[in-house]
């Protein structure tokens, strides 16, 4: 019987081990799993997206960086959106609207369940006053697409009435974030555009609400479940800021984001991983060699005023090279600044110069050009000269891409072939815009000669063309260049309302640039992008067939799959580890338990 005793006691012993591994196993998978979203048991959904590129500001009027500009229009709301497939004007705030027959006076029917994110409704008079704001005070971050409009104003809450001096062919691409006015009233403008930061939680009436922003790291979003378009499918959307694209990918690759811009090595290595949908996406983006051309007071080398210079410079170019080497195939040489294979026919943006008015790479032919224009190697030392002085040139590339200091490696050998003495720096952002922008007591002083950098435009080519304008000069305009043609040209296809007309002046405007050229565009880049698409579904591409994923309607719409056996037994998969653990515990205590009882037989047999 003492041996009994001591099994029976092992089989106690042996159901307390095994209880406590099931519970110990359980306990454990609850701890991994995400925090709930709202405290009641639910996991969040969080899509997160790495940016090699940093959030320069909250403030809509501040920020220039592209994902500001993609952290903006999920916050806020603009009055018209666009088709995902098509590009073309869809409802936003507004529900419809409709114009005079003279194209003058713009009527827009606002939607009537809108709140902001502090549940304040949204009204007529919210878009009123955004308007009147930007418009009154000359807010430059969005005066280029408020060109022509005289007032807004609120006929009743859910009724704007927009008032132009002209016909406004972009009136329907006036990509201006609606804000609040029961917030932004009490900014005044010069704040604004200054030192107001509009620190989170950032109020506006997006499908996302900005609540945290930690520098260089991240910004994050969480989901406005009350959004007129439909919530949003997943709890939070974080921007992962990077400064190195290999740890980005890894990251990728890990499952810790779940978007990411590759380099063409990785992109290569991830078309054969099944877990990831690769592409090379179209987007309306130039990169380019930016020039000095102010002809006020400036600290630029003063030959690059002169359009005859700068034309020779086009010929000491290889746009080829340049997308094949120092973009490794992962982009397109240019011509025209707005890039090809976005826009669709009949209304394709993108010009291309007549074969007798392409530049091509001709390093002799540059030679040729600078000697024509007066700026030959008089003393014979192989640098060419302005008034007896040998030209020597700051060439910036944005530290912000590795092929921006690529591309300008390329050209500074290119130049120097030529003739010209080049110094190569690479430099942040802000220090190019410092040189770009620079004041000398209280007047504008450029202070650089050539930069490599880029520009990313609104699925209306208006923001691009209004960058050379010169109302933009210490503005958008980042290459001071002023042409009077060019400006008439933006005020005509600005108000002209027959699609096709406003094509051809915004041809003619493409060809001023080519041909003055205040910048030598160099590529068209492709968006190297690599999504999961294993684990999650819903990815929108804008343009369809062509465009990227990284947009409004895939924020809205992407979500995790759900697994067959979540569809089937309505609780996920998170029931299948702790169900086998206690199938073999129940086995292995009725083993033990047959042990036992067929051992004490025996002992009392022996007894």
């Amino acid at each position: 019987m003492r041996r009994s005793s001591h099994r029976i006691l092992i089989l106690v012993v042996l159901v307390a081990l095994v209880a406590g591994l099931v519970w110990g196993i359980t306990s454990a998978l609850a701890d991994d799993a995400s925090p709930p979203a709202d405290g009641g048991g639910k996991e969040k959904v969080i899509l997160q997206f790495g940016w090699y590129q940093k959030l320069d500001n909250l403030n809509p009027f501040i920020g220039y960086q592209n994902v500001s500009y993609a952290v903006y229009f999920e916050n806020y709301d603009t009055l018209v959106n666009y088709d995902a497939e098509t590009l073309q004007p869809a409802p936003g705030i507004a529900e419809s609207w409709e114009t005079s027959t003279d194209g003058k006076t713009w009527t827009f029917h606002i939607r009537k369940d809108i709140k902001w994110h502090d549940g304040e409704p949204l009204t007529a008079n919210d878009v009123a006053f955004t308007f009147n704001y930007v418009v009154d005070y000359q807010m430059g971050a969005f005066t280029t697409y408020t060109n022509a409009i005289k007032h807004a104003t609120a006929i009743d809450d859910y009724t704007v009435e927009i008032e132009c001096t002209k016909p406004k062919a972009g009136m329907l691409q006036a990509w201006v974030p609606i804000l609040p006015e029961h917030i932004w009233g009490k900014i005044k403008p010069d704040d604004a555009e200054g030192k107001f930061q509009n620190p989170p939680p950032c109020i506006g009436s997006g499908a996302f609400q900005v609540v945290e922003w930690k520098k260089s790291e991240y910004v994050r979003m969480v989901a406005n479940k009350e959004y007129w378009g439909g919530a949003p499918q997943i709890d939070e959307l974080i921007f992962r800021f990077y400064t190195n694209q290999d740890t980005m990918v890894a990251d990728l690759k890990q499952g810790a984001i779940q978007y990411a811009e590759v380099p063409q090595a990785q992109f290569t290595t991830l078309q054969n991983d099944p877990a990831f949908t690769v592409g090379k996406a179209h987007e309306d983006t130039f990169e380019n060699l930016g020039i000095n051309c102010y002809t006020g007071a400036s600290e630029g080398h003063p030959a690059l005023k002169d359009p005859a210079f700068r034309k020779a410079l086009n010929w000491a170019i290889d746009r080829e090279t340049i997308a094949s080497v120092a973009y490794g195939g992962g982009a397109l040489p240019a011509s025209g600044f707005l890039p090809s294979g976005y826009w669709k026919a009949p209304l394709d943006f993108h010009w291309d110069p007549p074969a007798d008015q392409k530049y091509t790479y001709d390093i002799e032919r540059a030679k040729q050009e600078l000697d024509a224009a007066g700026y030959k190697d008089g003393d014979g030392d192989g640098v060419r000269e302005y008034k007896g002085e040998p030209i020597k040139l700051r060439l910036w590339a944005v530290s912000e891409k590795n092929e921006y200091t690529k591309a300008a490696k390329l050209i500074t050998g290119s130049l120097r072939k030529a003739g010209l003495q080049v110094e190569l720096q690479t430099l942040d952002d802000g220090a190019v815009s410092e040189g770009i922008y620079n004041m000398e007591s209280g007047e504008f002083v450029p202070d650089y000669d050539l930069f490599v950098w880029g520009w990313g435009g609104d699925y209306d080519p208006g923001f691009l063309l209004s960058i050379f304008l010169t109302d933009q000069i210490n503005s958008w305009s980042d290459c001071a260049w002023s042409n009077s043609e060019y400006d008439e040209l933006f005020k005509q296809q600005d108000g002209e309302l027959d699609p096709q007309k406003r094509k051809e002046l915004i041809w003619r405007m493409q060809e001023i640039v080519y041909d003055q050229t205040p910048y030598v565009v160099l590529v068209y880049p492709l968006t190297l992008e690599a999504y999961d698409t294993a684990k999650w579904e819903g990815w929108v591409q804008m343009p369809s067939g062509t465009g990227t994923v990284q947009n409004y309607w895939t924020y809205l719409n992407v979500h995790p799959k759900t697994t067959q056996s979540a569809d089937e037994g309505g609780g996920g998969s998170g029931w299948v580890v702790p169900l086998v653990i206690a199938i073999v515990a129940i086995v292995v205590i009725a083993l033990v338990v047959w042990l036992v009882m067929r051992g004490r037989g025996k002992a009392v047999e022996e007894g």
